[in-house]
């Protein structure tokens, strides 16, 4: 967002949103707080409240309008996209009035729930290929007013990690982050039938249950409005660059093309990566009227560590069957050392974060020098006795 909007951070910290750096950014695996980051850098802020601020900042710019309508279809002219057909409500009880914009290039940034596929098929163009991942999530969040408690704490996360072989039950997954307001946001997930629900009582039961922050905040702290649960049943990746023809003048963004499992908190930096990708795009000498393959093929290297990512932790979980990529169960055990050795070791840490949090590719964690760090650091820690012990 810094580079698009310089100054954004500093103008959010100012109206109220918490910077998390060092030791105030907390991440548990198995219930264990992992070595600090001293270069990681979160932003505590609810959604709601980054996305006004952007929005603001875009609009500042003069040459940008809103226009308040639903998009119904594309128009086009030949092989390529002109613009878009949409429908103006004229309130209550009186027909949309629709009328057509016209474009050099039209961003489809309508989401998971894109009707695009159905739009380039009515007009006799094939659909992308779609990748899929039943995961059966449930998550839940909730807000409590934050005081004194915790004053160096901006965000703690917890998740079930190669300990507890990834088992929800074992090892509670929630996530509490101080934002604006004089708020905790807490967030609570699940998968299957264990996945939290809309009472108060049960929520706060689950994160006595979590790490010592959560527990805190449970304990000290008035809840603040209902809990408000989400499902998401399934990732899903659209393959717009497999595709054996593709239109000019459009190009797709953000959830629209990938949308992977939310608590990992990769969308909206993917649409970030997205914007960066369409940038460079139109620097170079393609004309936007042409298909962007070469948008696509910039974006593809994010969307495709992000699905590996995620893909890969929801695997580990018993009632996720696949499909499973190819090589999965050798990455999977290179994944597990490393995991494993990330809760010890800060320099390992530091390259798991980094690849988490979508600065680092994940091709990094396969890096000769990480795998063997990783492999000394759990031999150094394994002795026979506990071995037998446990």
């Amino acid at each position: 967002m810094e580079r698009w909007l310089p100054g954004i951070t500093d103008e959010l910290v100012a109206h109220g949103a918490r910077l998390g750096t060092g030791a105030s950014v907390q991440f548990y695996s198995d219930g264990v707080l992992k070595p600090p980051s001293d270069d990681i850098d979160m932003l505590g802020a609810t959604r709601p409240f980054i996305e006004r601020h952007v929005r603001d900042r875009v609009l500042s710019i003069g040459k940008v309008r809103i226009v308040g309508a639903q998009a119904r279809d594309l128009l086009f002219e030949g092989s390529r996209v002109s613009g878009v057909r949409i429908a103006r409500s004229s309130g209550a009880g009186s027909p949309a009035s629709e009328d057509e914009i016209r474009a050099d290039l039209v961003v489809d940034a309508m989401g998971r729930s894109s009707r695009l596929s159905t739009w380039l098929e009515a007009h006799g163009w094939e659909k992308p290929p779609v990748d899929r991942l039943r995961i059966d999530l449930g998550y839940a969040t909730a807000c409590f007013r934050r005081g004194e408690e915790l004053p160096d704490t901006v965000i703690a996360h917890s998740s079930p990690g190669p300990a507890s072989g990834y088992q929800q039950r074992l090892s509670e997954p929630g996530a509490l982050t101080a934002v604006e307001g004089d708020r905790w946001s807490v967030v609570l997930a699940g998968y299957g039938d264990y996945r939290p629900g809309e009472d108060p009582d049960e929520f706060l039961r689950r994160m006595r249950r979590c790490v010592a922050p959560l527990r805190e905040v449970a304990n000290s702290c008035e809840l603040i409005g209902e809990v408000t649960p989400y499902s998401f049943k399934e990732s899903q990746r659209r393959n717009f660059a497999q595709m054996k023809k593709f239109p000019g003048g459009l190009v797709v963004a953000g959830d629209a093309v990938a949308s992977v499992n939310p608590i990992y908190g990769q969308g909206l930096t993917l649409a970030t990566l997205a914007a960066s990708s369409l940038s460079a795009h139109l620097r170079s000498a393609m004309s936007p009227r042409d298909p962007a393959l070469g948008y696509f093929r910039r974006l593809g290297s994010a969307v495709d560590a992000a699905w590996q990512i995620s893909t890969a932790a929801d695997l580990a979980q018993p009632h996720v069957t696949g499909p499973y990529p190819r090589g999965y169960w050798m990455t999977r055990r290179a994944g597990d050392m490393v995991a494993a050795a990330s809760v010890i070791d800060p320099i390992v840490n530091r390259t798991f974060t980094s690849v988490l949090h979508m600065q680092a590719h994940p091709r990094a964690l396969a890096r000769p020098s990480v795998l063997l760090r990783s492999a000394r650091v759990l031999a150094s820690t394994w002795s026979p006795r506990r071995s037998v012990d446990s």
